[in-house]
């Protein structure tokens, strides 16, 4: 992994522009959705960006880059002209005083770098190849937008405002966990297209009993991870234990729930004392297998195991 995902809260922080032209536009507009407070350093700038700086939305210093207008107050700097040198003097200076700083399209002199987005609301999708390839990642994007359900940003809506209503009917954070994946599992919430119909699947949903038993389910893989089959990927997520080798791969670990646990068995042995515990813990589990491994020989007549093609 060669950046480190995040991000970051701009709201009301000072953020510098060097540069007033298209690539300036397209930065500060999205900088400015993310409700940034602009700095534009630039003798001229686009008519897009003298309307805002008219409008009060930005503040334009009208004049050429030098070394003093940069300051640490700054949480970023983004370098913006289409004079190389230029750039790269304001890296340096950046880098001198500890602030964060982006020359677009100039990898090399960037200390982070902007992703393609995805946004349903107050869901994000951010995909990078690290400046690899842009046009796989478009192309990524393109088919997670054709995937993906408008109504992503009604469901996220919805769920933050009954934060407060779920804790009243449900005291731990693990049946919360619960509820939410069974509610937004249901297939009447994934088309609603309103907040009442919402409200109607959440109130019948309060109503069912939470299951608070664990569980365990075997997970067969083999050499290609893209054949598990998508009722195996639903269990990886629900997961609350990892249970797996030292052989597994990560792309099979990576595939499941991010804050399960994770332990590594090496016996069959070591397996059943994990899964014993497990067991008085009332934890959703999976156990990882190869196909052709030993312990997967031995145990998967006494579970549900779900392998590619042959889901039971």
């Amino acid at each position: 992994m060669q950046y480190f995902p995040l991000f970051l809260d701009l709201l009301n922080k000072p953020v510098l522009v060097v540069g007033g032209g298209e690539v300036a536009c397209r930065k500060i507009d999205s900088l400015l959705r993310a409700g940034a407070r602009v700095t534009v350093v630039s003798p001229q700038i686009a008519p897009s960006l003298q309307r805002l700086a008219e409008e009060r939305k930005l503040e334009w210093v009208q004049n050429f880059y030098s070394p003093k207008i940069l300051e640490k107050k700054y949480l970023q700097v983004w370098a913006t002209t289409d004079n190389p040198e230029l750039n790269h003097q304001v890296h340096k200076d950046a880098k001198n005083i500890g602030v964060l700083v982006n020359v677009v399209d100039d990898q090399p002199y960037c200390d982070f770098i902007t992703p393609s987005i995805l946004n349903r609301g107050r869901i994000q999708i951010a995909i990078s190849s690290g400046g690899a390839s842009p046009v796989l990642v478009r192309n990524i994007r393109e088919t997670l937008e054709s995937v993906l359900p408008q109504n992503l940003s009604l469901l996220a809506d919805f769920g933050a405002s009954k934060r407060t209503s779920i804790k009243e009917h449900l005291p731990s954070v693990d049946l919360r966990r619960k509820f939410w994946e069974m509610f937004f599992a249901d297939p009447g919430v994934k088309q609603a297209s309103s907040r009442e119909q919402l409200e109607v699947f959440y109130l019948r949903a309060l109503e069912n009993e939470m299951d608070q038993q664990g569980e365990v389910t075997w997970i067969e893989y083999g050499n290609d991870v893209e054949l598990l089959p998508i009722k195996a990927l639903r269990y990886m997520q629900q997961a609350e234990l990892i249970l797996h080798s030292e052989q597994c791969p990560l792309g099979v670990i990576d595939l499941c729930r991010r804050d399960a646990e994770r332990e590594i068995f090496h016996t069959p042995a070591d397996l059943g004392e994990c899964l014993k515990g497990a067991g008085q813990k009332k934890l959703r589990v999976c156990v990882l297998l190869f196909k052709s491994s030993q312990e997967y020989a031995l145990l998967q007549s006494k579970h549900r195991v779900i392998v590619p093609g042959n889901e039971k």
